[in-house]
């Protein structure tokens, strides 16, 4: 089978516009661990099912250990815990926090998805994790969007040129 050219892929991926969301867990010691993904899908509504699709590392050996995970849709002024979670953080910065289900949920989030992993597949470099949901909240704030490889407010407003 041919492949795609993989800087193409990431382009016309790019083009996809998406929602930006924080995915949380405890890690063994109890602490909070997180990272950025645009790659929150809902499956299914009857259960109500989403995927999440995790890279090796601290928050996919959390997710893994405890089988059990957050999302958190970023507010349409959350680009700085974005690139937090994505590893670039601001000195000094601190996410709010509270505990929903067990689970970390930053304060600000537009939504909050509490999971239980019910699959795990493995593809390639990142592990699909699964799960129903079991509770979710939700405000009418607008969320922050990502949209060839840059962030956006709500619908369309470029936040970064």
């Amino acid at each position: 089978m041919q492949r795609a050219d993989p800087l193409a892929f990431r382009q016309a991926a790019s083009r996809f516009a998406t929602g930006v969301a924080v995915v949380t867990a405890f890690d063994r010691q109890g602490e909070v661990c997180g990272m950025t993904a645009n790659s929150f899908v809902t499956i299914s509504l009857a259960p109500p099912t989403v995927l999440v699709s995790v890279r090796p590392g601290r928050t996919h050996e959390a997710i893994s250990e405890s089988r059990r995970y957050g999302v958190n849709v970023l507010p349409q002024d959350g680009k700085g815990l974005s690139r937090h979670f994505a590893g670039h953080p601001a000195t000094g910065m601190r996410p709010g926090c509270e505990i929903a289900q067990g689970l970390p949920r930053l304060s600000d989030c537009v939504a909050f998805f509490a999971c239980e992993v019910t699959r795990m597949i493995d593809v390639s470099d990142h592990t699909l994790f699964i799960a129903e949901v079991s509770k979710c909240d939700y405000c009418d704030d607008l969320p922050l969007v990502f949209f060839s490889s840059r962030y956006h407010l709500g619908p369309g407003l470029p936040v970064d040129h």
